[in-house]
C-alpha cells in the first residue's frame, strides 16, 4: 500500500501559485511593528511578490494536491 504525502498547512497558508507555476507570496515585515518603518518602506512592502524560482519545486512538493 503506497502512502501519500501530506500538504504542509505552513506552506498552503503562505504561497499560492499562480497559472504559469510561479510561485507568490506576502512581504515580510508588514504585519506588526510598522510604526518605526518608513513610509517608502511600508509602500515597498504592499502586496504581494513572486518568489525565486529555485525555491518552486520544494514549494509545489509542499503543497502537494494544491500544486496542479
Amino acid at each position: 500500500m503506497s502512502s501519500k504525502m501530506k500538504t504542509h498547512k505552513g506552506t498552503k497558508k503562505r504561497f499560492r501559485l499562480t497559472a504559469k507555476g510561479k510561485a507568490k507570496h506576502r512581504s515580510a515585515g508588514t504585519s506588526h511593528l510598522n510604526s518605526r518603518v518608513s513610509q517608502k518602506r511600508k509602500r515597498k512592502l504592499r502586496g504581494t511578490t513572486v518568489l525565486d524560482e529555485c525555491m518552486v519545486p520544494t514549494i509545489k512538493e509542499s503543497l502537494g494536491k494544491y500544486s496542479s
